[in-house]
């Protein structure tokens, strides 16, 4: 996967969109107004991208056991983040799946009216 690839997946997405809200390095995408995953566009040029995710906290645990690549969230709650670099033990497939639940969780976190909202727009 691509910063591109990665890109257009993530806002493929219903209700998604981008932000720069830290600083010009790192790309947010929230749903609904909250993060779901966060990557340092210098990081990405130096050969060694990453992505934060949320994740439910029994399974970040599970996955960190599992995956080299997988490490508690840089910079995030250490308890429902991931850090997860590309180029090592996790597919471009599996990073899909990561990405999705990550998505999933904050979506299902917000207010039925904004899901509501978002379940509405046009993609």
């Amino acid at each position: 996967m691509n910063i591109e690839q990665l890109y257009e997946f993530c806002l493929s997405k219903k209700g998604v969109s981008e932000h720069f809200p830290f600083d010009e390095d790192t790309l947010v995408f929230k749903v609904g107004g909250k993060m779901f995953c966060l990557t340092s566009l210098k990081e990405w040029e130096k050969g060694s991208p990453s992505l934060n995710l949320k994740c439910v906290p029994e399974r970040a645990e599970e996955l960190r056991a599992e995956y080299e690549a997988i490490n508690p969230g840089f910079h995030m709650s250490k308890i429902h983040w991931n850090t997860v670099d590309f180029n090592s033990d996790v597919s471009d497939k599996f990073m899909c799946e990561l990405i999705n639940h990550s998505y999933d969780l904050v979506f299902k976190s917000l207010t039925k009216k904004l899901r509501d909202e978002i379940l509405q727009l046009e993609k």
